[in-house]
């Protein structure tokens, strides 16, 4: 039986990952100075802070939820101590951060698509101007962290970047939820030179944060046009909607970049 991966909270204390590029050397000296959720301490993720990621994986779904967009799978809402660790891990590229986020990815993974049979996780393409600003791929490397922690539960998986941008977009800031997905509309495409690689076999689309649902929408209907056998949804977390003062959950989708 399969179980889903679960942090180890020791080997996040000691960790430190590599550094692809000088800024993001100089970043991590700058603001590696303590828990990325708390900012105490010594390390990169108190035991208290890694308990964010170490929750069950739950379903997300947009409401309203866009039509084709399977249930998206999350461990936690986009707030707090989580939000505070996929953005010092995305924007201030502290990069050890994706081996802890990875496995919280990968529970969400495993609830999206359980049992065995081999799996392709399938990351939302960034902007690549968001890249370069970065220095970094923030969900590229989730990803594949993602990867390793569910071979590690003997799952056979694959990470394949095969989505493309099938045009240009305009700006998602401040967007209502029907124009964003009219932008999105026809906006990711599979390469037929990439599509073998997913014809017929069982998909995970995965991304860090989901909002409305639109940027996901749009990943899964490229895999469908390319052939794939299933595709599922999975996220690290679900954004939190404030609407007359009660907490909601609201997927906020995470490739506007």
């Amino acid at each position: 039986m399969t179980h889903p991966p679960t942090l180890d909270a020791t080997a996040v204390r000691t960790s430190r990952g590599p550094r692809p590029t000088i800024a993001g050397a100089l970043a991590d000296l700058v603001l590696d100075s303590g828990c990325a959720g708390c900012g105490h301490g010594e390390h990169v993720l108190c035991p208290t802070c890694a308990r964010a990621l170490d929750g069950p994986a739950y379903a997300a779904p947009p409401d309203p939820a866009p039509a084709g967009l399977p249930t998206p799978w999350s461990v936690g809402p986009y707030a707090d101590v989580l939000r505070a660790v996929l953005l010092a891990h995305k924007e201030h590229a502290r990069l050890a951060l994706a081996g802890p986020i990875g496995v919280a990815l990968a529970r969400s993974v495993t609830a999206a698509a359980p049992g065995p049979g081999e799996l392709v996780i399938v990351p939302v393409p960034s902007r690549r101007s968001a890249v370069r600003t970065r220095g970094h791929d923030a969900l590229a490397r989730t990803a594949r962290a993602a990867a390793r922690a569910l071979r590690r539960e003997g799952r056979s998986v694959a990470v394949l970047p095969v989505l493309r941008p099938g045009r240009r977009l305009d700006d998602q800031a401040g967007l209502s939820t029907e124009r964003r997905r009219a932008n999105l509309a026809g906006a990711l495409v599979v390469p037929a030179s990439l599509a073998p690689l997913v014809a017929g076999r069982r998909v995970v689309v995965v991304d860090d944060v989901v909002t409305t649902g639109s940027t996901l929408t749009e990943a899964v209907r490229a895999l469908r046009v390319a052939g794939t056998g299933s595709v599922a949804v999975a996220v690290v977390a679900a954004t939190v909607r404030r609407v007359a003062g009660v907490d909601t959950l609201l997927p906020r989708d995470g490739a506007a970049g």
